[in-house]
């Protein structure tokens, strides 16, 4: 039996829970789902740090809404550069039309697992960092330890990169991230980009009888979509491909359309969003292009030939780039040292992870639970894998500490 199993063996036992649990629970009972403010959390969370003397820097959104929060633990000469960020997002998903079993909201321990929305994605992670504080605020640390919590990482992924843009400025320049989504305590080495867009065809309205006089913004919107639908079977047919990946090439879709107002009216517009998940190896702009090219160059001179108001436009909801940790850097091999795994594993999910790689901080995934309870009804972290989060969490921290 590894330490690993021997810790979850433990917090298995009736009586004995991880130390973090209640921290856990604290942030799971904040509702942050993406579409709410994460304020609540957020303050918390500082009022917690700033009591113990650590200083916070917020980054918001636009609208005041929302921000993130990156909190450094200095060296014990008082450096704050370089160092080890260990990074989380604070929004969840909806539980709207989910058949929970207990409130989603309201964490509740059962049979070794603790239930409710975010414990597993990725609330866990984070309350066992935030319960290790006052432990590395009483070493002597050789290098700072870095907290960083964003916002919208469910949505468009436009917390983080405000963040780390706000970090370099001030130069902290971290040596290395660990992102803590759920991967069962298991470093994850790359995943794929997520490219998502809004397309808008504008066409000319006309009463059905008189079709030659209108412009169907929904047929020609069609033919677009079928032409990422092929694209994304060129992909799956000829890759390129990388079979650490569980769906091995890159994909696309169409997730969402809406168009037309009657059955007696050619449609004037329709609007649909699609994405693409690209290999990490691929550039996502090459992509985008030749979708861009078929729309503009192919189909927008046949719709002004019917109508001269015809009209395509794209507007990007989101490009989370991809992930592809390179194996020699240090915190690649700090935390496969610290789990003992060597297995080379890619997913197809996105993180924040490729945004911390893309600032120059090279990045790996690893943190509590199962991906595969992420977003469902009935959300859980099981005991065992927090607290093998926390002796983790509490190695790594060990590992830039001169009281080794």
């Amino acid at each position: 039996m590894n330490t690993f199993e021997a810790l979850g063996t433990a917090a298995g036992t009736a009586g004995q829970m991880p130390a973090s649990l209640e921290w856990v629970k604290r942030l799971v009972a904040m509702n942050t789902v993406s579409r709410l403010s994460n304020l609540e959390l957020i303050e918390d969370v500082r009022g917690y740090l700033t009591g113990l003397g650590v200083e916070c820097t917020l980054t918001h959104h636009k609208s005041g809404q929302w921000a993130n929060l990156f909190a450094t633990i200095p060296a014990s000469s008082g450096v704050t550069h370089g160092g080890i960020v260990l990074s989380g997002h604070t929004d969840v998903v909806p539980v709207d039309g989910q058949d929970w079993h207990s409130d989603p909201f309201k964490p509740e321990v059962r049979d070794g697992k603790l239930y409710g929305r975010g414990t597993c994605d990725m609330k866990g992670f984070i309350g066992a960092g935030l319960h290790l504080v006052p432990e590395m605020l009483g070493m002597r640390l050789a290098r700072p330890i870095h907290f960083a919590l964003s916002f919208d990482e469910e949505v468009t992924c436009l917390g983080a990169p405000l963040m780390i843009e706000e970090l370099m400025k001030r130069g902290i320049n971290p040596d290395g991230c660990i992102v803590g989504e759920p991967t069962n305590m298991r470093p994850i080495i790359a995943h794929k980009g997520i490219n998502a867009y809004r397309c808008c065809f504008k066409g000319h309205a006309a009463h059905s009888s008189l079709t030659p006089h209108g412009l169907n913004a929904i047929e020609y919107a069609a033919r677009l979509i079928c032409f990422i639908r092929d694209t994304a079977e060129g992909f799956r047919r000829s890759g390129p491909f990388d079979e650490q990946y569980d769906i091995p090439f890159t994909t696309a879709q169409t997730s969402t359309i809406s168009g037309g107002n009657a059955m007696n009216t050619v449609p004037a517009e329709c609007n649909f969003e699609f994405e693409f998940r690209n290999l990490p190896t691929l550039d996502p702009k090459v992509i985008f292009k030749q979708i861009e090219a078929y729309a503009f160059d192919v189909l927008l001179p046949k719709m002004k030939a019917e109508h001269p108001d015809a009209a395509i436009a794209f507007d990007m909801i989101s490009d989370a780039p991809g992930l592809n940790a390179s194996e020699q850097a240090e915190i690649t091999k700090l935390v496969r040292a610290l789990t003992g795994d060597q297995d080379k594993r890619k997913v197809a999910y996105g993180t924040e992870a490729g945004q911390f790689q893309d600032a120059g901080i090279p990045s790996i995934i690893c943190g509590p639970g199962d991906i595969q309870q992420a977003h469902k009804a009935n959300e859980y972290l099981s005991l065992d894998q927090l607290a093998q989060c926390e002796s983790f969490l509490r190695r790594v921290v060990r590992s830039v500490s001169l009281d080794q």
